[in-house]
């Protein structure tokens, strides 16, 4: 019997040494300024890797698809994904949702919205019928998918029918800033960033004025590989949780600390993509 429990005790310490020996890797989707968010993520990189005691290295990517591809290469062990890029990683690289950022406020989920220069006469989304606009990512869903969502359902016309332009900006802080520059007629983006370059003073409530919020999307989940050892994954999510207690981890999207993460909360980000008619193919070019 002594024998057997030893054998049992040496297995799990092997299990814990195999979570925590080799190095992690982490992506974070380009939703800001790339160095901006690698900063910001800091304390939390170096939290998990004293709590690790291996290196833990932090990506970024040019663009959302560059994430997901990275996973489906198991070159990231990890990643920060928007709800439709991570329906995307989930179908392309098998990712697996384990935990969700919740702000202050005690809510995970967020908004899309569309805002308007400061000397916009428009009040309504038909009123910016011709114009350029500028969306975030194809894999963004509060600047990509969600603004597309809501214009066909207003209007009847996909984006790129109903504006004269559409443009992708490739970040949502410089879509917001095409729209304080006025260089655009309006921008999609996610109202939690929003809110971040408002408090920062990059843009005011009347240089980009809210014309539009949209429903109440999913939050932005943090993701692992399927293919890791159960040993890491349980790790991972301990790790996460327990982070506000050791660290800063507002640098995620003004996080307060993390939850579990419900694959199911993304399946209205499935719904949509069916509804419009979107081939994986053309998000992921």
């Amino acid at each position: 019997m002594r024998m057997i429990q030893l054998v049992g005790l040496m297995l799990a310490m092997f299990a814990a040494v195999e979570a925590r020996a080799d190095s992690l890797s982490i992506g974070l989707i380009p939703a800001e300024n790339n160095d901006e968010m690698v900063e910001a993520f800091e304390p939390m990189r170096a939290y998990l890797e004293r709590r690790l005691g291996s290196e833990v290295r932090v990506y970024t990517a040019t663009d959302y698809t560059g994430i997901i591809e990275a996973m489906r290469k198991s070159r990231i062990d990890v990643a920060w994904y928007g709800p439709m890029s991570y329906y995307l990683a989930e179908r392309e690289a098998g990712a697996e949702a384990f935990a969700i950022g919740v702000r202050p406020g005690g809510s995970a989920k967020y908004h899309s919205i569309i805002t308007v220069p400061e000397d916009s006469t428009a009040q309504s989304l038909e009123d910016l019928r011709g114009g350029t606009i500028a969306f975030v990512d194809p894999a963004s869903t509060s600047g990509g998918l969600m603004p597309t969502f809501v214009v066909k359902s207003l209007t009847g016309l996909m984006p790129e029918e109903f504006f004269d332009r559409v443009i992708w900006a490739g970040t949502h802080d410089a879509a917001q800033l095409a729209v304080k520059n006025g260089t655009v007629d309006a921008a999609a983006g996610a109202d939690m960033i929003y809110e971040r370059m408002l408090g920062a003073g990059l843009i005011t409530a009347e240089s980009n004025r809210i014309l539009l919020t949209s429903d109440a999307l999913p939050g932005a989940p943090l993701a692992y590989r399927g293919d890791l050892s159960d040993a890491k994954k349980a790790w991972l999510v301990e790790a996460f949780l327990d982070a506000h207690n050791h660290t800063d981890i507002s640098g995620l999207v003004g996080s307060a600390h993390f939850e579990r993460a419900d694959p199911a909360d993304y399946s209205v980000i499935r719904d949509m993509v069916i509804e419009l008619g979107i081939a994986d193919e053309q998000l992921l070019d």
